[in-house]
């Protein structure tokens, strides 16, 4: 059981600090250097020369040495890096690390892999240890990270360094869960590690927080989180940070914007790009090749790489986070006899953090999008990055392949390149990114294509998911930039269809409106590559999946030729080949006509099923054989009778019209009449309830009704007034007396 520290130790504790954080001070001031020099141009300390003070005015210079211990940081730090293994400094850190332990804003730039987490993090503890920075001070320091797995290795390795100060540290990131938790201790921390996302939710949402006293804000992987994609957030985290702080940028691919430092309020920061004068842009044990692959061969070659490397841990990265899931189940269902994982943005945060340790401890095949593209640091070396999708700029690329080979270890990549995208192999080469153009071995190339085929048919789950894939892979080039690389017009996405095993083309909505837009017909849209046979089309292959023996699944040669070095990048025609044969036949051909075929060779056949020739039945005929050669008057007189007749016909078909309808008008009659007489019978079957009829008949005009044949009074009667009058007993004389008699009666 450990005894409680006294009180007396704990005072004398508290001035030994400060005695420290004093000396440190005067090492710092005493030796800054030069603004706008680069420390690492100076040379090492000799191994015996003093580290400190050296008499009461002069220290030891600490620009330009080698190891954390010459630096003047406090005890709490060196016993952190001590216990953590690091002893020696990279590049980055040496160049940095003496400007920004003086206070100064630093813009860093290194290759991947090359200890950039280290190189802030430090300054961070140190700054907050000479300020006295305690848990009633609030947030000192802010770490912005564009990812949640990235966020959480910088977490860990501030931990295990920091282990010895009192800081009080969060990790925040993505999601509404645990928020709560979060906004009722936030306040307490003293450095927050946090993606833009979360930090902007509890600056809106948490009652009280403050960042107003802030000493040190970091921005990791700089570039990306200074793009489109989080300037609304980063402006409004920017607006509610003081302005007198000190601002540290670090990234693989950094900015020098104008714009973008503005933004950042940066007072006359220190750009420290090592490797800016290196011959490479890449890490120098990084081997980079380059295979020039049509789309709908991707799947198949990524497959065959898969189970000609079983024993290397594989990174691939694809465009989409719905390609990633579709390639991962239906790989998964295949057994290529390595284990799969995939890892994208819309996993839930404990899943993706479970499978990166895994992929950390395990040899494995992890299937991804750009998520896992920056800053992450897999604990055992990543054998290969396999690039599946072209990464939409150099800066991309960069970052891919900086997960394999870091810091002194080996590594390989590489990178499928549609025949549509050899443009990009220039672009590396402008960057300094040494590529190889390289064959694959057909040999040992295995198709997949039929088998995903399969399992659409075995698995119906899995066709939405494939055509999810195919309509957002088609959309992550639709939305790029540069139109010279990324055309998707030039795609041939029947053949990409039949690739991932659907039985047809799913329909893209965006695609035609851009077809529209420019006038191209979906005909020409949808044909073939140019580089490819037109001649030959295949069905879907049938072939199984057998296991080859390799004799050395690590060497370089299992699937890929070796480097063609006399004309790197210089990609020819001939050399973008079909590497498979096409997986179906596309419904969508060109329709091939012969412009020399025959005209007029319409075959006619009499009674017996004899051929005749063509207008047989006008032709003249000699000695019972059937000529062509027509005399202009029969032909005249033949016309002539076929008008005659026409005419006769009309007039057949007019008569037939006219009885038809005459017949139609006499059905309607009829059947009015029939109503008529059914409607008279009821009205004499009623007249019996007189009070009733002259109830619902007052209203209606008086009737006479004239030469009827009937010789009863019921029907054949005037009715007006009462009076019954039969209209044969009267004369014309008197029916026009009773006329006007009637009418004067209407008006009175």
């Amino acid at each position: 059981m450990r005894r409680p520290k006294s009180k007396e130790f704990r005072k004398q504790q508290r001035l030994s600090e400060e005695e420290e954080i004093k000396l440190l001070d005067s090492w710092i001031q005493s030796q800054k250097p030069n603004s706008g020099s680069n420390p690492m141009s100076l040379p090492p300390l000799p191994k015996d020369a003093p580290v400190g003070r050296i008499d009461d005015t002069t220290f030891s210079r600490y620009a330009g040495v080698n190891r954390f211990s010459h630096l003047p940081l406090s005890k709490k730090t060196i016993d952190g890096l001590r216990d953590a293994k690091f002893v020696a400094m990279t590049d980055i850190q040496r160049a940095s690390l003496p400007h920004a332990l003086c206070g100064r804003d630093v813009l860093g730039a290194a290759k991947t892999g090359s200890g950039k987490t280290l190189a802030f993090i430090i300054p961070v503890l140190e700054k907050l240890h000479r300020e006295r920075w305690g848990p009633e001070d609030g947030v000192g320091s802010i770490i912005i990270s564009p990812t949640r797995e990235l966020a959480g290795q910088l977490f860990d390795v501030l931990k295990a360094v920091g282990k010895y100060h009192g800081f009080s540290a969060g990790l925040l990131i993505g999601g509404r869960k645990d928020v709560n938790m979060e906004k009722e201790r936030v306040n307490e921390l003293n450095i927050l590690i946090c993606t833009p996302g979360r930090l902007l939710q509890h600056m809106d949402e948490t009652p009280n927080f403050d960042c107003s006293q802030m000493q040190v804000l970091v921005l990791d992987e700089a570039d990306r989180i200074l793009d489109s994609g989080f300037k609304k957030d980063l402006n409004a985290i920017i607006s509610q940070l003081p302005k007198r702080r000190q601002t540290f940028l670090f990234s693989a691919t950094q900015t020098k914007s104008i714009q973008d430092l503005a933004r950042l309020s940066l007072k006359d920061p220190e750009y420290l790009s090592v490797h800016e004068e290196s011959v490479t842009a890449t890490p120098t044990l990084l081997k980079q090749i380059v295979m020039i692959v049509p789309l709908d061969q991707k799947l198949d070659m990524l497959w065959s790489f898969i189970k000609t490397h079983l024993q290397s841990k594989t990174l691939v990265f694809l465009s989409s986070c719905k390609q990633v899931k579709f390639v991962f189940e239906a790989f998964k269902k295949l057994h290529p006899g390595i284990p799969l994982k995939c890892l994208h943005g819309r996993m839930k945060q404990e899943r993706r953090m479970a499978i990166y340790s895994e992929f950390c401890e395990k040899r494995s095949v992890l299937f991804s999008t750009d998520v896992a593209a920056r800053g992450l640091d897999f604990n055992k070396a990543v054998d290969w990055v396999v690039q599946v999708d072209c990464p939409e700029n150099v800066a991309s690329y960069i970052h891919r392949v900086g997960r394999t080979a870091r810091y002194k270890s080996v590594g390989k990549s590489v990178l499928f390149l549609l025949p549509s995208e050899v443009e990009m192999l220039e672009r590396l080469k402008a960057a300094k990114v040494p590529v190889h153009l390289t064959k694959p071995r057909k040999e040992l190339l295995q198709p997949v294509s039929g088998l995903l085929a399969s399992l659409l048919i075995k698995y119906p789950d899995l066709q939405p998911r494939a055509q999810r894939a195919f309509v957002t892979y088609l959309r992550s080039i639709h939305i790029q930039k540069d139109k010279e690389i990324f055309d998707v017009l030039k795609l041939p996405i029947d053949e990409y269809s039949a690739s991932l095993g659907l039985p047809m083309t799913p329909k893209v909505r965006f695609l035609n409106q851009k077809i529209k837009s420019k006038a191209v017909s979906t005909t020409s849209v949808l044909a073939e590559p140019e580089d490819s046979n037109k001649e030959n089309d295949f069905v879907v292959s049938t072939n199984k999946l057998d296991t080859i023996a390799l004799k050395d699944e690590e060497t370089d040669d299992d699937l890929l030729r070796a480097a063609d070095t006399s004309n790197e990048g210089d990609v020819k025609s001939s050399e973008i080949t079909e590497i498979m044969p096409a997986t179906r036949l596309l419904k969508k051909k060109k329709l091939k006509i012969n412009v020399h075929r025959p005209l007029g060779t319409r075959v006619v056949f009499d009674d017996e099923g004899n051929t005749l020739p063509p207008l047989a039945r006008i032709a003249d005929t000699h000695g019972g054989k059937e000529s062509l050669l027509l005399d202009p008057e029969q032909k005249a007189e033949y016309y002539k009778r076929m008008r005659a007749d026409l005419k006769k016909a009309d007039k057949e078909d007019k008569l037939v019209e006219r009885k038809r309808l005459r017949e139609k008008r006499m059905k309607q009659k009829m059947k009015l009449k029939a109503g008529n007489a059914e409607e008279e019978d009821s009205e004499v079957d009623n007249s019996g309830s007189e009070g009733d009829e002259a109830v619902d008949r007052r209203h209606k005009k008086s009737k006479i009704y004239f030469d009827s044949d009937s010789d009863g009074g019921e029907r054949n009667e005037v009715t007006g007034r009462g009076a019954n009058i039969s209209a044969d007993s009267i004369t014309l004389e008197e029916q026009e007396a009773l006329a006007l008699k009637l009418l004067n009666s209407m008006h009175s």
